[in-house]
């Protein structure tokens, strides 16, 4: 049986959404009829806005609601997940109302993760892989701050497991949001390098969406108009109008979307391995790894250029060019490990496309 015999035949998608400049302002009308258990609602929260009065604000945060600031300096581990977990439950908190997740792509992964494990037992490890998480998690609210990684709408929360040196997402219907709030208003202050490396994130996903041989109707349709809408956005004279910044937020959610239904492709396993190896967070990473990609994808390639050189962005070069044997080694192994991604756009004998040297060769072209 090929491995693609055991893709998504049916996915559930995020439930509904608020969009719009201001939206922010209904979050607690969307909690209001989980409250009535008197638990608290638990909120994870990028560390950005620790100091946001006018932010934090906005979410009506009640006086028995417990907030966590959310590390993003680095990308999330199933170990931190675990203290997390460990730190709610020895605040005396089972099961929350609610769980709002509400930042980029890390702070809403371990928002999805935190939820998973509270209503799974075990530890978070445990369900690194596909539809191994067997029971719904807590309702949860998605709240991104940056728009790209289509963390608010995909059926994976990603982490690295310190141990195995492996970066693998707990893939289940249960990991999916019920809610999005989607304000463009919360992404007028992101730096340009960190909006354009994140929105190429939405971009990436459906090339390698729409290049590989798990494809649907549904998922072509959204990966169509994310990289319409990210052709508008990033071709334009003010990638960061407001016009543009909700193209990006809708983008995003439809390339997530997109990929929930299909699978990525080359660009994500190399960019895993930049990440497990080099700590080089996954935008970003995705946007290095493509300065090797033009034999796999030559018409997003030249594009993807064409997109840099028109917003004068800065992608890191060079980094893997003088690595030990042993740094060369585990960028393979990180990379060769996504079986799925890999099958879908070259087959089930890539291994015999990307050979060891083959992967390093790739490597040391970024």
């Amino acid at each position: 049986m090929s491995i693609l015999d055991t893709g998504i035949k049916n996915v559930r998608n995020v439930l509904g959404y608020n969009i719009g400049a201001g939206s922010i302002s209904g979050l607690e009308e969307l909690l209001c009829p989980f409250r009535a258990n008197n638990q608290p609602v638990v909120m994870f929260i990028d560390e950005f806005f620790r100091s946001n009065d006018n932010v934090l604000g906005k979410l009506k945060i009640q006086a028995n609601d417990v907030v966590k600031f959310v590390l993003t300096k680095d990308e999330p581990t199933t170990t931190y997940i675990d203290t997390l977990v460990e730190e709610l439950r020895s605040q005396g908190i089972a099961t929350p109302s609610a769980i709002v997740g509400m930042g980029g792509g890390v702070s809403l992964d371990v928002a999805k993760a935190v939820a998973n494990v509270m209503t799974n037992g075990g530890n978070a490890e445990d369900y690194q892989g596909w539809d191994l998480v067997k029971n719904p998690g807590i309702f949860k609210i998605a709240i991104p701050t940056l728009s790209g990684t289509g963390a608010e709408a995909t059926r994976t929360c990603v982490m690295t497991n310190k141990k195995t040196g492996l970066k693998l997402g707990m893939n289940s219907d249960f990991t999916v949001y019920d809610r999005i709030i989607m304000d463009p208003n919360l992404t007028e202050t992101v730096p340009a390098d960190q909006y354009f490396w994140t929105g190429m994130d939405a971009y990436i996903h459906c090339v390698e969406a729409l290049s590989g041989s798990y494809r649907n109707a549904i998922g072509d349709a959204f990966a169509r108009e994310t990289i319409n809408l990210c052709r508008t956005v990033f071709s334009s004279e003010e990638m960061m109008s407001s016009a543009n910044r909700e193209r990006l937020m809708v983008a995003s959610y439809l390339g997530g979307c997109s990929i929930a239904t299909s699978y990525v492709g080359v660009v994500h396993p190399f960019s895993a391995g930049l990440s497990v190896v080099l700590g080089i967070h996954h935008c970003v990473a995705n946007c290095i790894v493509m300065r090797a990609m033009q034999e796999f994808y030559p018409d997003a390639f030249s594009e993807f250029w064409s997109f840099v050189d028109k917003q004068k962005i800065d992608i890191p070069e060079g980094i893997c060019r003088n690595l030990t044997d042993e740094q060369y080694s585990s960028l393979y192994d990180s990379t060769i490990v996504h079986e799925k991604p890999l099958t879908n756009a070259l087959g089930e004998d890539f291994k015999r496309i990307l050979t060891k040297e083959k992967v390093v060769e790739l490597f040391k072209a970024m």
